[in-house]
């Protein structure tokens, strides 16, 4: 994380936070994030991420204590990350990383990181998942539709390469991500209800309908029935789409061309949304 950050839009030093100011989300993990790609400047699908962040504090109204609305609003989001950028001579107006909005405690923390040494090659390479973590999720838990600051969970799985699988034995997502898997004449992605969080790269290329001239649909996917699946991508707001080209212990030969194919969509898509 970069020294230069935006509470409620205004610039500060990550130095100058206090702990108070974040009590209920640090000890309770009552708040929301959302990361995003910046590119040269720019958020990418950030009214995207916002909705999303908006939908979580609607939900949990209750015992997330949500920052004003005004400072919800993607104008005053991209002001807040054009006066960082400017304030910081190693981020710049021209910077490309991630971005992070943490929601809670009546406020909205924006933080800044640069790309993960290892983002070119996994670009390139994808992503291996040799592991499979089935203890954790349970169909229908709806904690895992929401991107909560109580990540323990999933941080514990982050870079082991591990899928998770409900009760039923059906694939849900990984850590980081959603899952798309090329299965007969279909690319297929788990319901929210496996559960799984509601990606926004998912939610694109849901909408865009088709990759490589097959439908996209949601249906369970069975760990005993991964002898189908041909190739697999795992989706992020970071990553794009990224091929998996193993998949607990199965060379997946389409992944890479599935990866392509569902990169270029979100790119248009991005375009469009400008």
């Amino acid at each position: 994380m970069t020294d230069t950050v935006a509470v409620n839009g205004e610039v500060r030093r990550l130095e100058e936070l206090r702990l108070q100011d974040f009590l209920q989300s640090f000890f309770f993990g009552a708040g929301f994030f959302e990361t995003f790609l910046v590119t040269d400047g720019t958020p990418m699908f950030l009214e995207r991420h916002l909705a999303r962040l908006r939908s979580s504090l609607v939900a949990h109204a209750g015992c997330v204590r949500a920052p004003p609305p005004e400072v919800l609003t993607a104008s005053a989001v991209r002001d807040s990350l054009r006066r960082c950028l400017e304030a910081d001579t190693r981020l710049g107006p021209r910077f490309t990383g991630v971005g992070k909005l943490v929601a809670g405690d009546e406020r909205l923390l924006l933080s800044f990181r640069a790309l993960a040494p290892q983002h070119e090659r996994t670009q390139r390479e994808g992503v291996v998942l040799d592991a499979l973590e089935d203890r954790c999720y349970r169909r229908g838990d709806p904690t895992l539709n929401h991107k909560s600051v109580s990540y323990l969970r999933q941080y514990a799985h982050l870079g082991r390469g591990t899928a998770f699988a409900n009760e039923a034995g059906e694939l849900c997502e990984v850590a980081n991500g959603n899952l798309f898997f090329l299965v007969e004449d279909a690319v297929v992605t788990p319901p929210l209800e496996a559960p799984c969080l509601p990606g926004i790269i998912r939610a694109v290329l849901l909408e865009e309908g088709r990759l490589g001239g097959r439908p996209i649909v949601e249906r369970p996917v069975k760990r005993a029935g991964l002898e189908a699946v041909r190739g697999c991508v795992l989706t992020n707001s970071v990553g794009l789409a990224l091929a998996v080209p193993r998949l607990l212990g199965r060379e997946l030969p389409e992944s890479h061309a599935l990866a392509e194919q569902a990169r270029a969509v979100v790119w248009e898509h991005a375009r469009r949304e400008g």
